[in-house]
């Protein structure tokens, strides 16, 4: 499958991330059983000490919303718009991507989640891991220079484009960070329908006035029409408030894992996912 766009991004960007999740353990909430993380707590403690208390916060949070020994490739999209400076400087984003890891290490056992960087164009992709995480955001950032406009699509396809390219089946949940609506609302939107088709879920996070105007197309994509539009429901939205770092961990992770779980049994439902093993009790 691909997505015809007229503008490319001016580099090339890939994503490095060979390992596929895992196939969770027969039978949890979502249609398997519990299972244990992927990543140990006492990896956590040995190679990440300071994600411990994450990591901790992440699995209360998915036992509550039944994702416990789910499986997934986990992504985090940064936007690099020249709104966005205040929040690289004063390290809001660094901290997101570390909240994003601890989440990530109970879902994939990769122990990387890959990072794509937009602006006007796709600014740059990388990883973050439990052995190469402080400081990496900000590093990666500056490195990347001239912070631009808002191109969702651009990030969009480079996800879009690494999933397909491996073939894979799995799911994957993308954490898309932004501070306001894109420069082309048109391309965001078809891309999102487009990628309703995929083993693909969105959870976009915003970085400002939770009632402010500039999250009023985010809000419409969420609530883009199905089956008119799209065959699934693949898209979340949250706002995390002006001061993003204040919003406690333990609220994060239920807005991140709120609405994927919902994607899982719909997505099954629709053949976007296969159909996840029977319990034990159910055969």
């Amino acid at each position: 499958m691909a997505i015809d766009y007229t503008k490319r991004p001016r580099r090339t960007a890939t994503i490095d991330y060979t390992k596929r999740p895992r196939p969770a353990a027969p039978g949890s909430a979502t249609g398997l059983d519990a299972a244990a993380s992927a990543i140990s707590l006492e990896k956590i403690r040995t190679a990440a000490p300071g994600l411990v208390d994450l990591y901790e916060t992440a699995r209360i949070s998915l036992e509550k919303s039944g994702l416990d020994g789910q499986r997934a490739a986990v992504y985090l999209v940064l936007d690099r718009s020249g709104s966005m400076r205040r929040h690289y400087r004063q390290g809001t984003v660094q901290h997101l991507a570390e909240r994003v890891l601890g989440l990530s290490a109970h879902l994939d056992d990769d122990g990387t989640v890959p990072v794509v960087f937009f602006s006007t164009d796709v600014d740059g992709v990388a990883d973050i891991g439990l052995d190469d995480y402080a400081g990496r955001i900000d590093a990666l950032h500056t490195g990347y220079g001239h912070m631009g406009q808002t191109n969702y699509h651009l990030a969009m396809r480079a996800v879009i484009d690494h999933h397909t390219s491996r073939g894979g089946t799995a799911p994957a949940l993308v954490v898309f960070q932004t501070d306001g609506g894109p420069t082309s609302r048109a391309a965001a939107e078809r891309a999102l329908c487009v990628a309703a088709r995929l083993p693909i879920f969105w959870q976009f996070i915003g970085f400002g006035d939770p009632d402010g105007k500039e999250f009023a197309f985010l809000r419409g994509l969420d609530e883009l029409p199905v089956p008119a539009r799209r065959p699934v429901d693949n898209a979340g939205f949250f706002p995390a408030g002006t001061d993003p770092r204040a919003l406690p961990d333990t609220a994060l992770y239920e807005a991140l894992t709120s609405e994927f779980p919902h994607w899982l049994r719909a997505a099954r439902a629709a053949g976007v996912l296969p159909d996840a093993p029977a319990r034990a009790a159910d055969r």
